[in-house]
């Protein structure tokens, strides 16, 4: 894995704060199958983007694609672009946070 890669990755882990079982979950909820864009009114961008992550957290790094580095690389962008956005007041509830857990980014997390 060249240096980008190795970047890339440490930003993946840094960006995604939720475990894969804990993503699992949220995944499954209403509140996260409601939120994001749907294409032709199936499943959001970023609901299949967190299945992605959820595979992503398990898989070791030796065993990373190209095309997996290339989706840990969206997942930090997405969660960078919509972290500066954040609404005023509670977020608790907000489509906003539900959007990010998609991703599997829990803005309300330290860690």
């Amino acid at each position: 894995m060249d240096a980008a890669a190795e970047r890339t990755v440490t930003a993946f882990r840094d960006a995604v704060n939720m475990r894969p079982r804990e993503l699992e979950r949220w995944l499954a909820t209403d509140a996260s199958q409601e939120v994001g864009q749907k294409k032709g009114g199936g499943e959001s961008t970023g609901h299949a983007s967190g299945r992605r992550v959820v595979t992503l957290l398990r898989t070791r790094k030796g065993d990373l694609t190209e095309d997996d580095v290339a989706h840990m690389r969206e997942v930090v962008s997405y969660v960078r672009r919509h972290r500066a956005r954040s609404p005023s007041g509670d977020a608790r509830d907000s489509p906003w946070r539900y959007s990010l857990m998609n991703w599997g980014h829990d803005p309300l997390r330290n860690s």
